[in-house]
């Protein structure tokens, strides 16, 4: 079953919810998947580059999830009009034409050109030429960044319910070098995974551990909390305490794509696969672990 909100978010369902002998307390989420480009967006750079800024075929790299009874939420709206993996209140300043009337957090992630709305690429290019208002700023969570914050707490609360613990995987994609104004570490290598939990708390480290062993099994070069930790959906929606483990995955795109053209490579379905077969691995796992 599908559900779309205009320009917030997919839901993700199995054609029927499987009952507890066949269904997990695991739930993804893919919030940098989106290509619907709203026409109040207005950037200056063309489209290609603006597509840079998007997870590139994360949402089906996990896709077989859904039929396995696993639900998925993935963004409709692009991560470079809004972004759902910041906080609200992480404005850029430099982006309005007047002052932000309410708190702001001046977060590193803002200070790179890339808060709530970002002001520049990854490469350091300017996604507009003019100022915004306050009024878009705001229209923008209204319209976005509160719906699907509030679809995907609906859905882990559903599973948590219903098994009293729920496993969540925030859903990423790196590039294989991190950009000038990616990070605060620009020229990286990266690995082919990076498992972040913020140092332990957002989930319990079994949980990132289990997927470690089960990457490096596989031949994957996999990274724990460094460079990426997880940044607001792990943070607001990881309770450990509550039995509520949220985990962020990146994938190096070297390892699917072109990162030029954007294009499936040929080791594309060999992923797809493995993603797959982890799914599995995991859909077993919870299920241990709320036996």
């Amino acid at each position: 079953m599908r559900i779309t909100q205009p320009l917030s978010y997919r839901l993700d369902l199995p054609q029927q919810y499987p009952d507890s002998e066949s269904s997990a307390p695991l739930v993804l989420d893919s919030p940098h998947s989106g290509t619907a480009y709203p026409p109040d967006f207005a950037a200056a750079v063309d489209f290609g580059a603006l597509r840079t800024a998007e997870d590139t075929w994360v949402d089906d790299l996990w896709g077989d999830a859904i039929e396995m009874g696993v639900p998925m939420i993935a963004a409709a709206f692009p991560r470079a009009y809004i972004d759902a993996n910041r906080a609200p209140d992480e404005i850029d300043e430099l982006l309005l034409d007047q002052p932000w009337p309410d708190a702001l957090n001046a977060s590193p992630k803002v200070k790179l050109g890339k808060g709530l709305i970002w002001r520049m690429l990854d490469d350091g290019t300017p996604l507009y030429d003019r100022k915004l208002t306050v009024d878009e700023v705001r229209h923008r969570i209204d319209a976005c960044w509160k719906p699907y914050h509030a679809a995907l707490g609906r859905v882990l609360d559903d599973a948590h319910r219903k098994f009293g613990k729920v496993w969540h995987i925030n859903c990423h994609s790196m590039p294989s070098v991190a950009g000038a104004f990616a990070t605060d570490r620009p020229g990286l290598v990266h690995p082919d995974f990076v498992l972040g939990d913020r140092d332990g708390s957002t989930s319990d480290p079994a949980f990132r551990e289990f997927i470690a062993a089960w990457l490096r099994e596989r031949g994957y070069d996999v990274t724990v909390n460094d460079p990426y930790k997880g940044v607001e959906l792990v943070r607001a929606f990881g309770r450990p305490e509550e039995g509520r483990h949220s985990l962020q995955i990146e994938i190096n795109r070297k390892l699917y794509m072109d990162e030029v053209t954007l294009r499936p490579s040929e080791n594309y379905g060999r992923l797809k696969a493995d993603l797959r077969d982890l799914t599995a691995a995991l859909i077993t796992w919870t299920r241990a672990q709320t036996a």
